[in-house]
């Protein structure tokens, strides 16, 4: 398909917020626009896709298949844009002494935030602005601008990458879902960032009973929390679920495998690492090592 091909972005905007709602009524709120130009913008779109999207479900909607694998490109596309325009706004408004660290989401809210108060007591000169976002970057020419990601995609030559943890991945619950686990009477929850997920685990661990049913939620962080309400057995990354494993608010009883990808620190090569730059790094690598 040319790029001049791709159909109107105000009806993609529509169908995604349509499809994150789940309802017309709330995607035609956010955006401010009637109901019915929603609906109208939705079936154009379904039009050109040659598929239906939504389906009727209760008083909502809930997407098809073709209109799954729609809203994933939408949300990929929709993030990987609002992440580059705050990126370069950010680096340009930001002092030259002020340490930028973008960090995916889930790993930044269960990971990072609870330990970065560790780096600022003990450098409390140093300021860190956080931002989340994931997948490829495009790195501002500055020194103190880094990026930690799950290395799961190409890296330009022009980036230099500081190797942190192996990512590990495993089945983690409340420890009253346990036994259920075990016998095969539990409900497994995954990511749509990571679709295949619980095939490819469950795949390698052929002696674990296959779940009844399985459900789909945006993010690793929103997962977890499901698991640790007991609402199923989340997949999960072990930096993402090791405080409430440690806590025990959920139990791994098949520990955490790795999936033969890694976690980095991502900043431009073309400059010189900074000295507030170098100690954070330096940190995040030290940190690292419980994983």
């Amino acid at each position: 398909m040319k790029r001049s091909d791709i159909p109107n972005l105000d009806d993609l905007r529509a169908f995604e917020e349509t499809a994150r709602l789940e309802s017309v009524r709330a995607a035609a709120d956010a955006l401010a626009l009637t109901h019915a130009a929603i609906s109208r913008r939705n079936a154009r779109l379904a039009d050109y896709v040659g598929a239906p999207l939504f389906k009727r479900e209760g008083r909502g909607l809930r997407t098809t298949a073709a209109g799954d694998l729609l809203r994933e490109a939408c949300r990929r596309s929709f993030d990987d844009i609002s992440r580059t325009i705050a990126a370069i706004q950010e680096a340009q408004t930001t002092p030259e002494d002020v340490i930028l660290l973008s960090c995916e989401r889930s790993v930044a809210m269960r990971w990072l935030i609870p330990r970065l108060s560790q780096f600022q007591d003990a450098n409390p000169s140093i300021a860190v602005h956080l931002s989340v976002g994931g997948g490829p970057i495009e790195p501002a020419a500055r020194q103190n601008v880094l990026a930690l990601r799950r290395l799961d995609f190409a890296i330009p030559d022009t980036w230099s990458v500081e190797p942190l943890w192996s990512e590990q991945v495993g089945p983690v619950m409340a420890p009253a879902l346990e036994a259920g686990f075990h016998r095969g009477d539990y409900i497994a929850l995954g990511t749509r960032t990571r679709p295949e997920a619980w095939s490819n685990w469950l795949a390698a661990h052929p002696e674990v009973p296959r779940p009844r049913e399985t459900r789909m939620l945006d993010h690793h962080f929103l997962m977890v929390e499901a698991a640790c309400g007991g609402l199923g057995v989340g997949l999960s990354p072990r930096v993402v679920a090791i405080d409430d494993v440690d806590r025990g608010r959920l139990v791994a009883p098949h520990d955490f495998d790795p999936d033969g990808t890694r976690y980095g620190i991502l900043r431009s090569a073309d400059v010189n690492v900074g000295k507030n730059a170098r100690l954070l790094c330096d940190w995040l690598i030290e940190m690292s090592v419980e994983l």
